[in-house]
């Protein structure tokens, strides 16, 4: 089909929930992603954070194809061998308990919610509050959505579900006072991605998991974005030098195959028996196969590594943009292969004329300019990047 015909097919035809852009994608190779008019873009958003390992990566096609010709999926009636890899990963990487997979990230924050309820009932029947902060991005499920503190994504849906409430990002005080006895659980990402790439003060996240501790509240940290090595470690807490009780993942997990968890201390997970939670797809063998080979290749090709070193050479480029254009950037911010450019105007035509320069990046908030790439590119992408934006700064 030609472009034209795809998105009139598409606009035809899917609820008009989403404002896409006017190409239609054929097919990727490393960082870089083609049109069905043959038209080669540099992808700096991956998929919104999703293709760790860039498109086309050998080993996870491979383990992909593999499963495929094997099993894809037998529901969670059965054991499998690549769940039980995946599990054991999981719970070993993240210096917590027991696994459970889900589909996507909005089923993970939606199971953590739960497990995080079930678990304070047994502290005081009446602990079933969840405080989230402003601007922070949890899901699209109608519990996911509202604890997403952002009113534009709750509008049109309410009644909403009771037991959340909202503070400020970054304010212990305003936390401290929004914690009553009815106060289950604290639900943050460790950088607000959706956000607008918003930075935790550096020991805001230390005094959070301080405040849980002494009020017998529950730490859940969303890690969809910021997990599987985006900000240079595995988990972003890992910088913070804290452990939440409950952490969810998702996005980068699987590569580009739609896939969710929510790990949690030994002690939290306790709760849960036989029928309380469940999932029929959730850590079927081909999504399993999927986030196994993520995970291998994160290990042995020092992808860890590469987003600390490319974050930091990336940075620093758009910092150099910065003092350039000061009138236009106002402020770099982020860890890893998570960065953002705070602008000084709406960033949608920033982004538009980056596409139409074969350079796919995202704005974000209205007004930063969002950079998830793979975490395999090299310096010679990076470069790429900031020459094409400096030449559409320098347009304006």
């Amino acid at each position: 089909m030609k472009t034209q015909e795809i998105i009139q097919t598409v606009d035809d035809n899917y609820m008009p929930v989403f404002a896409r852009y006017s190409i239609a994608l054929s097919h990727g190779e490393g960082p870089y992603v083609y049109d069905n008019d043959g038209k080669k873009y540099l992808d700096f958003l991956a998929g919104i954070a999703v293709n760790v390992l860039g498109h086309g990566h050998p080993a996870l096609v491979a383990a992909i194809s593999q499963q495929a010709g094997k099993l894809i999926h037998c529901s969670n009636l059965y054991y499998t061998e690549v769940q039980a890899k995946l599990v054991e990963s999981l719970s070993k990487v993240s210096g917590l308990g027991k696994v459970f997979m889900a589909n996507s990230g909005a089923e993970a924050n939606e199971g953590a919610i739960k497990l995080a309820r079930k678990y304070a009932k047994k502290i005081n029947a009446d602990k079933i509050e969840i405080i989230s902060a402003q601007h922070c991005f949890h899901g699209r499920t109608l519990a996911t959505l509202t604890a997403t503190a952002q009113p534009k994504y709750q509008k049109g849906y309410e009644p909403l579900p009771g037991g959340f409430s909202y503070v400020p990002f970054n304010d212990i005080e305003a936390l401290k006072a929004a914690v009553t006895e009815k106060t289950c659980a604290i639900l943050l990402e460790p950088i607000q991605g959706e956000g607008g790439i918003n930075m935790p003060d550096e020991t805001y996240l230390q005094q959070v998991r301080q405040l849980c501790d002494e009020k017998e509240i529950l730490l859940i940290l969303d890690e969809i974005q910021t997990g599987m090595g985006r900000t240079g470690t595995m988990f972003a807490y890992e910088q913070y030098g804290i452990v939440p009780d409950i952490v969810t993942l998702a996005k980068g997990l699987g590569g580009g195959v739609p896939i969710g968890a929510f790990i949690a201390s030994d002690k939290v997970a306790s709760v849960f028996a036989s029928g309380d939670h469940g999932s029929t797809f959730g850590g079927n063998p081909l999504a399993c196969a999927a986030a196994n080979a993520v995970l291998l290749a994160i290990k042995e090709e020092g992808l860890l590594a590469n987003a600390k070193e490319l974050g930091n050479y990336f940075a620093k480029g758009l910092l150099v943009l910065q003092a350039k254009y000061p009138k236009l950037i106002t402020q770099v911010r982020g860890k890893g292969l998570m960065l953002g450019a705070q602008l000084t105007l709406p960033g949608r035509d920033i982004v538009n004329a980056c596409l139409a320069k074969g350079v796919i990046i995202n704005c974000t908030a209205g007004d930063v300019l969002r950079f998830v790439p793979p975490l395999t590119i090299g310096r010679a992408h990076v470069d790429e990047v900031l020459a094409v934006l400096d030449a559409v700064l320098g347009q304006l």
